[in-house]
């Protein structure tokens, strides 16, 4: 499942956006929006309703009807989670200011909440947003998380969205051969470059970690190197963290 990077992407966004920069986004309704325009089977996002002609010739009426349509589940649940940059000054833990913002586990609902939320150049630096298993915290304290590491790409604003989005694609769509070892996305935006990150279970199995971290450039025709760090590494050594694997 792959997504067509178009100019009318943020025309399409809904009116009613989550506001990125306060730190009590309202609760999204679930309803469903038309999505952005997706390569998937070769049909396009689906539709809320369709109308009928019926009668004569010289007698035709139009008689709309509603499409129900049934459900598309995954094969998991997802949470969508977010850190406002305003809290994480008075946050007494890291981690602490996370706070989830709801959890899908449709293609329908998918769609709602993504088009529903701001796009990803609108967010204020110093935010996070993450999109992992259900029951699965972004924490290196997550039982989880805490034996992983991540792949980390970095994308300039004029590619954030696109590439975004079909990360989030391949992650919910079971794209990548080792998905069972991935927990999840999280997107940081920042002032010196904004990143994308791919968190993943069990950081010596370097089999599983290299065969994802090439897959996902593959998906994003991603052509520089990209390096997967240890989440151990990263709390004791901070900034000073090397790569383990590059791809």
């Amino acid at each position: 499942m792959v997504v067509e990077e178009d100019s009318s992407v943020s025309t399409i966004m809904a009116e009613e956006n989550l506001d990125p920069n306060t730190a009590n986004p309202s609760r999204i309704e679930k309803q469903h929006v038309p999505a952005i325009k997706a390569i998937r089977g070769g049909e396009e996002g689906p539709s809320k309703g369709k109308t009928i002609l019926c009668g004569g010739k010289d007698n035709v009426s139009k008689k709309s009807t509603t499409v129900i349509q049934n459900s598309h589940s995954f094969q998991n649940s997802w949470t969508i989670w977010f850190d406002n940059p305003s809290s994480k000054s008075y946050q007494a833990t890291w981690g602490s200011s996370l706070r989830t913002l709801y959890t899908f586990a449709t293609i329908e609902e998918f769609w709602s909440l993504y088009n529903n939320m701001h796009p990803p150049t609108k967010w204020v630096p110093g935010a996070d947003l993450y999109c992992f298993k259900h029951k699965i915290e972004p924490k290196w304290e997550d039982p989880t998380c805490a034996d992983g590491g991540k792949w980390t790409m970095m994308f300039p604003k004029a590619k954030l969205e696109s590439n975004w989005l079909n990360t989030l694609l391949a992650l919910v769509g079971e794209q990548f051969e080792q998905g069972d070892e991935i927990c999840g996305a999280v997107l940081n935006f920042r002032t010196r470059g904004d990143k994308i990150s791919l968190w993943t279970k069990n950081a010596a199995n370097e089999k599983a970690q290299l065969s994802i971290g090439k897959q996902w450039k593959e998906l994003l025709g991603y052509n520089e190197s990209i390096g997967f760090i240890y989440h151990e590494d990263a709390k004791t050594l901070d900034r000073n963290a090397k790569p383990r694997y590059t791809v």
